[in-house]
């Protein structure tokens, strides 16, 4: 059975479309204050590796805890150049990875998560407002739209379990055009949009003006522990604390036990032109929603400040033996299947151009949200395995990091989903098989009216299966 996305698109128009796009984030395509390179010993009171969201809001609100505290972070790179850098500015509500997935795996705290999900989102807009960060913060709520008739009932599903609001296909295309719209479940309050770069730089001035020290281009090597503490070692000095907080997400950690707790899954993503007032006319979206489809291959997409419509998903990659490399960045036929697909789904914008193109790794969990750890008697913690929903999720992980760090029992620190870790991934080449079988048969389900086969239904029994 065909989907949607299998309709034939003139490769001609596909490679127009293509054709000025630049290699490189739309979202760091901007100037930002550099940071120095680490290059003798220093002490602090918390050291933080790792100069992305999670790493930055643990080093902010380590310092609004307790004024006074020595923060050092270490970033290998730029700050935010990896997945910060990358995403699509989707500030999403769930701490869960979205209620189903919740709610199969810890039904009996679902309120509670769901409540502080709400309110981690509220307080970030809350926190951008009172620290004046210029993010471009647009709380527009999200939209998910059917593209095949078998979707329309799931999101007619979703919409009454979730309170939110069931619309038809011609109310979906009234908050944005597209032939292949058939029905769609909106959420006004769920969802927020920002600038991903911006949040990582205004986030970072935040840390400076507060005393944090940043250093960039030190890559953490390892890390030592004794009993007064840590010293994570890099490659031109080291940063002694009496705790640590890893903040590495999809790449390697430094603690061995941690290393198959995440695979890195390439996700790749285009931003058009801005558009002009005749090309956003044709498709209006006047509500600025973020949207993405109903389908397990998904794509999700926005529109910036400027009006370009940044489009990503559906191929989700992973390589042999997780590995991060640049050339995986440049996966032609991801970029040729997203510009097919944008053209599919917006044939009105056949004249439109593409101005960047980029790609970075999601750290997946099998559980397909965040995991909290503490290690080293309790010195060193870290969160890994957002899945895609990291945004406004690691701001809730830094807390919940420094509650454990500093032995505060709170309510964060009582739930299942922080106690509870989860399952590792297998090693190669176990890993390889069992995840490129999964993504195959969960295209034979987008494909087959989204009926789960054998192995998808035993997943879902194990509790390692994914309804996203």
């Amino acid at each position: 059975m065909e989907t949607t996305f299998d309709a034939s698109v003139d490769p001609a128009l596909v490679a127009r479309a293509l054709a000025p796009a630049q290699e490189g984030s739309v979202w760091l395509d901007r100037p930002a204050q550099r940071h120095p390179r680490l290059t003798s010993h220093v002490r602090a009171d918390l050291v933080v590796v790792g100069g992305g969201y999670l790493g930055l809001w643990t080093a902010l609100k380590a310092v609004e805890r307790e004024p006074g505290t020595k923060v050092v972070v270490v970033e290998a790179h730029r700050l935010g150049w990896a997945a910060s850098g990358r995403n699509g500015g989707f500030c999403d509500a769930s701490l869960t990875h979205g209620r189903a997935n919740g709610e199969a795996r810890w039904p009996d705290e679902l309120d509670e998560l769901e409540r502080l999900g709400v309110e981690n989102l509220d307080g970030m807009g809350a926190d951008i407002e009172r620290l004046g960060l210029d993010v471009q913060w647009e709380p527009t709520g999200s939209l998910t739209v059917a593209t095949e008739p078998h979707q329309v009932e799931w999101l007619r599903t979703e919409a009454i379990e979730d309170r939110g609001v069931f619309l038809n296909a011609e109310q979906t295309r009234a908050e944005l055009d597209s032939p292949t719209f058939l029905g769609g479940y909106l959420d006004r309050t769920g969802t927020a949009l920002v600038h991903p770069g911006r949040l990582v730089h205004e986030l970072a001035r935040a840390c400076v003006e507060r005393g944090v020290e940043l250093f960039e281009r030190t890559k953490a090597i390892s890390i030592d522990t004794d009993d007064d503490g840590v010293t994570v070692h890099t490659g031109g000095g080291s940063v002694r604390a009496p705790r640590a907080m890893l903040a590495t997400n999809a790449f390697p950690s430094l603690l061995r036990r941690d290393r198959l707790s995440t695979v890195p899954v390439y996700d790749y993503v285009l931003a058009t032109e801005p558009l002009t007032a005749e090309q956003k006319a044709a498709i209006g979206w006047g509500s600025r929603r973020g949207i993405s489809d109903a389908a397990n291959q998904f794509h999700y997409y926005r529109l910036t400040a400027d009006d370009r419509i940044v489009w990503g998903g559906y191929d989700a990659v992973y390589f042999y033996g997780g590995r991060i490399r640049p050339h995986h960045e440049r996966r032609q036929a991801s970029f040729d299947r997203l510009a097919a697909h944008f053209l599919t789904t917006f044939p009105q914008l056949e004249d439109v151009r593409f101005a960047y193109r980029w790609a970075g790794v999601i750290d997946t969990s099998t559980r397909f949200c965040a995991q909290y750890g503490l290690a080293r008697g309790g010195k060193v913690a870290y969160a890994n395995g957002f899945t895609g929903l990291g945004v406004a999720a690691t701001r809730f992980a830094a807390d919940v990091c420094l509650d454990r760090l500093t032995g505060v029992d709170s309510e964060r620190t009582q739930l299942q989903m922080v106690r509870q870790p989860s399952i590792p991934f297998p090693p190669e080449p176990f890993a390889s098989a069992g995840i490129q079988a999964t993504r195959w048969s969960l295209d034979r389900a987008d494909h087959n009216a989204g009926r789960r086969n054998v192995l998808l239904q035993t997943l879902d029994a194990l509790g390692l299966g994914f309804d996203s």
